[in-house]
């Protein structure tokens, strides 16, 4: 009997960690992106989210002249709630309500470099799950002691764990776009220090056959000898 009833324990225990887990992960969504803005430009992207909900955005210019943008995100009624002008990189957060929130990345300013973009969009509490159904599996414990572990702890537990995963993720995307911005511009740095140098050495060689020139016909006897 007590080999059935510690069998039936790790069964409801494994169901219980199962829906806690299903809780935990559901309540913020991260998503990422990289795009091409041409000169002249400005591109919109629209996200849906609901009130009482928070909504980041962080961005970055990879490559391009300047690398800088203008940015500015927009509320469901139209009105501006953050804007940059002519930066390389922000991070604005929002408490939201229910609509449609604008962000745009303007690149008409420029009208001959195109510039590659990273944004990463982090959404909070997002989750459709009621407190109900996510309370219902407390009812499969009772009657067992689960080896005096509380399902709250647990659950807060399974909630940090979850939080500084995902906050490990989110700096490793941005070191990834930094990455991806330095490594664009030293290799921009790197083609004007070989165009720069190879202009310098032709002008170098074409001066030194100038003046050999110049010297061989300093020495020149140019009258006409009799004979």
């Amino acid at each position: 009997m007590a080999v059935l009833r510690l069998f039936l324990q790790l069964v409801i225990f494994g169901y219980m960690s199962e829906r806690v887990l299903v809780a935990a992960f559901s309540q913020s969504l991260d998503s990422d992106f990289t795009f091409t803005l041409p000169p002249g430009r400005k591109e919109c992207f629209f996200q849906t989210m609901k009130k009482d909900a928070s909504l980041e955005i962080e961005y970055q210019v990879l490559d391009g002249a300047g690398l800088d943008v203008d940015f500015y995100l927009s509320s469901p009624t139209g009105s501006v709630l953050a804007s940059d002008h002519r930066k390389s990189d922000g991070v604005h957060t929002v408490e939201t309500e229910d609509g449609d929130y604008m962000f745009c990345f303007d690149n008409t300013f420029s009208s001959v470099s195109e510039k590659i973009i990273f944004f990463e969009l982090i959404l909070d509490n997002m989750d459709d799950v009621d407190g109900s159904d996510s309370e219902s599996w407390k009812d499969y414990v009772h009657g067992t002691d689960m080896l005096d572990m509380k399902l709250e702890d647990i659950m807060d537990t399974i909630n940090s764990v979850k939080a500084r995963l995902g906050k490990s993720l989110q700096i490793q995307t941005v070191l990834r776009a930094f990455e991806a911005r330095d490594r664009n511009l030293q290799e921009s740095n790197f083609e004007r220090v070989n165009l720069w140098s190879c202009t310098n050495l032709v002008v170098m060689l074409v001066v030194s056959g100038l003046q050999v020139y110049l010297l061989r016909s300093l020495f020149d006897d140019k009258r006409k000898s009799r004979t």
